[in-house]
């Protein structure tokens, strides 16, 4: 049977109606996804609603989204702009404030779908100081902390998921001698080390800015979550680390680390797990067979509490952009709705299991979610899943504060002023305030300040 079909019939059978508009329409959609084979995949659930709605024109371009911004900002100045737009989350940020979105359109998808449905720190991310909805969540990844289950319960050791029990199992999982390490954090000048230290200030309410954009960064918040940042870094393996370490883990010689949702095929799939059972990477460790129990003895645990819960992670959203016609508004609309739809949406999910996540609730665990073309999902389970992705119920960010964006964040990224801090104390010895009094300098000095 025809793909389009297929979906479309699936779509009929759950029961959605498609109402044929009056009036020729047209959704010009720009997606960030560039590569082929997911243009084709796009395209495809493009011409299924077409086939569904008589008079309607969908046309899907791939935008690089290192590019959006600028091709974007040209559409709004030529008149140009496309009816819809799947992008990340800062960039959707930065288009509702300046006023071109659709929010009235995002919150008639919302009542139709139910705000309860959605992940609650998905839709907060993306909601104004106002209240508006800026953009709709469809799909991301999220970090926390795997762990070995089956080493847990051999010590009676609580869920890795605040900071009083992530030190203590790290500490009685750490054998040394034995080359055994309790927990991976990033200790070198790079992402990896951010995205880890970002979800550990964000639970003891750090943060880089308030919400009038007020540098803030150096605090008692920021300086525990250091302090308590340099402990954990005693029961890492030697030296300078980031995600790479990953390999202890898959090795049987580690019992947790931070990583994203893109390490689930690694630990379940021994094609993909080949990378990480060599010595080539590390000369401690003298590479390994894969365990096909692995998966079975993982836990994730997605958010961390201390003062606050926090999870971290990226997502991209649905942007409605303002349009002068009625007709190209209603046909968005219903084209949103139609790419929410159980059929359509692991249709698009499935373009990258792991990385693309639902911010719906009940997808993860929906059977035809869970038979991804991988054939990962399944051996985590549904309820694994479920709790896989209720991380999306406090993700947060140092870039967004109180539905306000602040591009000074990215530029700090992009310094990696973060990680050197965290290099200069793990690795170089440097007293926790000082180097958080040299990170602050740093910070003002990108500012202009």
């Amino acid at each position: 049977m025809n793909q389009s079909l297929t979906i479309a019939r699936s779509i009929l059978l759950s029961g959605v109606l498609i109402s044929p508009l009056s009036n020729a329409a047209t959704v010009e959609f720009w997606t960030a996804q560039t590569q082929s084979d997911r243009l084709q995949t796009i395209e495809l659930l493009a011409s299924t609603f077409e086939a569904l709605n008589d008079g309607v024109t969908v046309k899907v371009v791939g935008v690089d989204e290192n590019e959006m911004a600028t091709q974007m900002a040209a559409a709004v100045a030529a008149g140009t702009t496309p009816q819809l737009i799947e992008v990340n989350s800062e960039i959707i940020m930065a288009l509702g404030e300046e006023g071109i979105v659709d929010t009235q359109t995002h919150q008639g998808v919302i009542k139709d779908i139910g705000k309860s449905r959605f992940h609650t720190g998905a839709l907060t991310t993306l909601t104004s100081p106002q209240g508006q909805y800026y953009g709709l969540p469809y799909h991301g990844w999220i970090q926390g902390i795997w762990y070995r289950k089956d080493w847990f319960d051999e010590k009676a050791l609580a869920a890795p998921n605040t900071w009083e029990n992530i030190a203590t199992a790290a500490k009685a999982l750490t054998d040394k001698a034995n080359n055994q390490y309790g927990i991976l954090v990033g200790t070198k000048q790079d992402s990896y080390t951010e995205q880890v230290f970002t979800q550990l200030a964000l639970s003891n309410n750090a943060a880089e800015f308030d919400a009038e954009g007020n540098l803030v960064f150096n605090s008692p918040a920021t300086l525990k979550t250091i302090q308590y940042y340099k402990g954990l870094a005693q029961y890492n393996p030697p030296g300078p680390q980031n995600w790479r370490a990953r390999d202890y883990y898959l090795q049987g010689k580690m019992g947790m680390f931070f990583y994203s949702t893109y390490i689930m095929d690694d630990l379940a799939l021994a094609e993909v797990a080949k990378g990480s059972l060599s010595s080539e990477n590390f000369k401690e460790l003298s590479g390994g067979t894969f365990d096909p129990e692995l998966v079975k003895n993982t836990a994730f645990a997605p958010i961390i509490s201390h003062k606050s819960a926090a999870s971290y992670g990226t997502l991209s959203g649905l942007v409605a952009l303002k349009t002068s016609r009625a007709a190209d508004a209603k046909a968005t609309k219903d084209f949103i709705e139609f790419m929410y739809d159980p059929a359509s949406y692991i249709t698009f999910l499935h373009m990258a299991p792991g990385g693309m996540n639902p911010m719906l609730k009940g997808i993860a665990e929906d059977p035809a979610y869970l038979d991804d073309p991988n054939g990962v999902f399944k051996l985590y389970g549904a309820d694994k899943m479920k709790q896989i992705v209720s991380g999306f119920d406090d993700i947060r960010s140092f870039s967004v504060v109180g539905g306000k964006t602040f591009p000074a964040s990215g530029a700090i990224f992009a310094k990696s002023v973060i990680p050197r801090m965290i290099y200069d104390v793990t690795i170089e010895g440097k007293d926790p305030q000082a180097a958080l009094d040299s990170a602050e300098a740093e910070m003002k000095t990108i500012m202009g300040e």
